[in-house]
């Protein structure tokens, strides 16, 4: 039988989502759903001192109007200190307490019978606010800053040295000291944030936009002081997440805490606007980086300095580890990293696709082109010369590593070898024409995972985890791994997900979807089989009597002798035989020590071409090549489609994205898809992905390492070298738009 696994299979649920047959968390038809409204602070700092109510109750159909002076008491919300060390429990905004900490945060919940009235009755809630001292410019807050508590949740300290960088500095012909900045970058997928709660008794079923089923269903029971298995968590389809739904915000449990309040269910959907405050955000971040080389460009001391925007401390803790790249990426003796937090009164930051990576490698990926200039190197000549064969940073070796492969890969589809170094001296007719490059990387994930496996009579067989799939292709690439295993033709293998119901898994972020259901897919396969064998030797009557489990094998719905194939039984007729409807097995997996001698992380390289007007300094990206090493590929067709995306994603990072903050007040001043500025059709140029082979059997027994993130590392840097080729103008402020290289 031919092996899918890594074909172009079309997406499972493609014809559902084309046809809008496919249903979001809001889209549930729910008998006598009600609907909630949030009602957020104006202020950015201070207590508030009491509600006027009088006109929003009067509206007909409000049920209740809850706010922290009659809002339920949560028995087990966290404190601030435990809210810090538990990042996916966020304790504020629950309603708990009137103190206010940013500007946009919940402050009242209006529930009404329609959605028009719950919206009329939330613009008629009036607060009153004893206003406090508010810090929204991370300019005026650098003073504050101080290390992370819980940084990669305690995982590792937050700073790291190796060698002696002041020194090796000092004693460098070649020195560069170097500031770059990135601003606040929010979520906006199309899908936005959205829940269904409804209550019966102690049981609760919520319908949620979320990249972590199993992860939510933990966090309200925690809140509520519920087990797990009391509260159902359903989500088959996320319209898009890149980390804004790997955490359950406020809003759910806000949601679940009305429906309780109304007895009946309640449906909650974030407005664009309301998703500035109220789901996270990439954080700003000031990075400084000292660079000091040899005369032929040869690294001989790196310092690395980042400092990211945070909430005040009495929200918690989410640290972006932007110097991370920076630890491993090249063959450097001498290298020191810092990570600080700058307090503010500005919403919890989070998981924004890449974190760390994405911001990290604008800074470094610049400063190593700003090298190969100042050495008068080719920026592919000055990488692969400290290019790093083991991980300098822990002392391993890569368990695998294809990153020269990628260079050479990409620059020749790109056609690298005819750029011209001289910034400005490339044209295409009137137009500047730059051509720039950056590596990417990003870290391989894995977490534990479970899944179930069921055959039926008929022939089918159900594969089951509670995972997601947020467009990047899980239906599909798991039910061609398990039609592999099971050596069953794939239109006979179906891949069910989104249902808390379903053997657990973790939370889609970090790229560890693939790396961690995959292989608990396989195991439930492998426990399947033993459990058939077991099954069909036990009938003395079986073709198969006499012969040992090793001796058997599963292959097109029936079970064989290796060595004799006319052996065999039928699944439907073993079934049928033992009186069994269906047959199920359930398998788990979990990463062992391997990352304890092996360091594990995908690979890229970005090459990028622009053309600017020379009087009007518009910038257009109008080539990309993006050569990635990210171990095995499940689907041709759908990694294609993550690399892309994750490239589209890069240009709106480098050019157009970011999000604006009133610096008296601390509103969000464009809270919306029209001045917020993402690529559009006539922004994307054209893209070319390659993917290099890789054969990794050390990180997981599937192969994968993980592409979702690995695609947009590194393209702002690219796009940043690329227009300093253009141009000669070295931008280090994101986005770069056409003011910033106006001369």
């Amino acid at each position: 039988m031919i092996p899918v696994t890594g074909l172009p299979v079309d997406r499972r649920d493609g014809r559902l989502k084309v046809t809008g047959r496919a249903k979001y968390a809001a889209e549930f038809a729910i008998d006598n759903v009600a609907h909630a409204v949030l009602v957020q602070s104006t202020i950015a700092s201070g207590t508030i001192t009491g509600f006027d109510l009088a006109a929003a109750k009067a509206v007909p159909g409000v049920l209740a109007i809850l706010s922290p002076d009659n809002a339920p008491r949560l028995p087990h919300a966290p404190s601030p200190d435990q809210n810090a060390a538990g990042p996916n429990v966020v304790a504020i905004p629950l309603l708990q307490d009137n103190k206010v900490y940013y500007n946009g945060q919940h402050i009242a919940v209006v529930v009404a019978d329609t959605l028009e009235r719950a919206q009329y009755a939330a613009s008629l809630v009036k607060a009153s606010y004893q206003e406090g001292e508010a810090a929204v410019r991370m300019a005026d807050a650098l003073a504050e800053a101080y290390p992370p508590k819980h940084f990669r949740n305690g995982s590792r300290p937050p700073d790291s040295r190796r060698g002696d960088p002041e020194a090796a500095w000092d004693a460098a012909p070649i020195r560069l000291d170097l500031t770059y900045t990135t601003p606040v970058e929010n979520h906006n997928p199309m899908e936005p944030h959205a829940t269904i709660a409804l209550w019966d008794g102690d049981r609760l079923t919520v319908y949620s936009a979320t990249q972590g089923i199993d992860a939510s269903r933990h966090t309200l029971a925690v809140l509520f002081g519920l087990k797990p298995e009391q509260i159902r968590v359903i989500c088959p389809f996320v319209g898009g997440g890149f980390g804004c739904k790997g955490v359950t915000w406020p809003h759910v449990t806000l949601a679940a805490m009305a429906a309780r309040e109304v007895g009946r269910p309640v449906k909650l959907v974030l407005t664009r606007a309301q998703m500035y405050t109220s789901n996270g955000y990439r954080p700003r971040t000031i990075q400084h980086l000292k660079v000091a080389a040899s005369p032929d460009g040869r690294l001989m001391a790196m310092r690395h300095d980042g400092l990211s925007e945070m909430s005040v401390r009495a929200i918690g803790e989410f640290a972006e580890p932007v110097g991370l790249v920076t630890e491993m990426l090249y063959a450097c003796p001498n290298v020191a990293v810092t990570h600080r937090l700058v307090p503010l009164n500005m919403p919890l930051p989070t998981f924004m696709r890449a974190p760390g990576e994405a911001s990290g490698s604008f800074a470094l990926e610049s400063a190593i082109d700003e090298l190969a200039a100042a050495a008068k190197l080719d920026p592919i000549a000055v990488r692969l010369l400290n290019y790093a064969e083991t991980d300098p940073h822990e002392d391993k070796p890569f368990s695998s590593k294809s990153l020269r492969q990628c260079y050479a890969a990409g620059a020749a589809a790109f056609g690298w070898p005819d750029r011209s170094p001289e910034p400005g001296s490339m044209r295409d007719g009137d137009a500047l024409v730059g051509w720039g490059m950056a590596s990417a990387t990003y870290p391989m994930n894995r977490s534990k995972a479970s899944a179930r496996v069921v055959f039926d009579p008929d022939g089918g067989v159900v594969v089951q985890a509670a995972t997601q799939d947020l467009g990047t292709g899980t239906y599909t690439v798991m039910a061609q791994l398990a039609a592999d295993a099971l050596r069953m033709p794939l239109y006979r293998v179906r891949f069910e997900l989104g249902d808390s119901r379903f053997p657990p898994a973790p939370v889609s972020g970090g790229s560890q979807t693939a790396a961690s259901v995959g292989p608990a897919v396989l195991a439930a396969i492998d426990a399947a089989k033993q459990k058939l064998f077991a099954l069909a030797l036990a009938d003395n009557r079986s073709p198969l009597a006499g012969a040992a489990a090793n001796d058997l094998a599963l292959e097109d719905g029936f079970i064989r002798m290796r060595d004799a194939p006319h052996r065999r039984v039928s699944l439907g007729g073993l079934l049928a035989r033992n009186r069994l409807e269906r047959f199920e097995a359930t398998g788990s997996a979990a990463p062992g020590d391997e990352k304890q001698h092996y360091s594990m992380h995908s690979f890229g390289a970005q090459f990028v071409e622009v053309r600017i007007d020379p009087v009007l300094r518009e910038i257009r990206v109008s080539r990309v090549v993006g050569a990635f090493a990210p171990g095995r590929i499940l689907n041709a067709k759908t990694a294609r489609s993550q690399a892309i995306g994750g490239i589209v994603f890069g240009i709106g990072m480098a050019l157009l994205e970011a999000t604006e903050t009133d610096p008296n007040i601390g509103r969000v001043t464009n809270p919306n898809v029209a001045e917020y500025l993402m690529p559009v059709n006539a922004d994307v140029p054209d893209i070319e992905t390659i993917f290099v082979e890789e054969q990794d059997r050390l990180v997981n027994p599937v192969g994968v390492k993980g592409l979702g993130e690995l695609p947009i590392v590194g393209v702002a840097a690219a796009i940043a070298n690329a227009v300093w080729h253009a141009t000669g103008v070295r931008v280090r402020d994101l986005p770069i738009r056409l003011d910033k290289i106006l001369t």
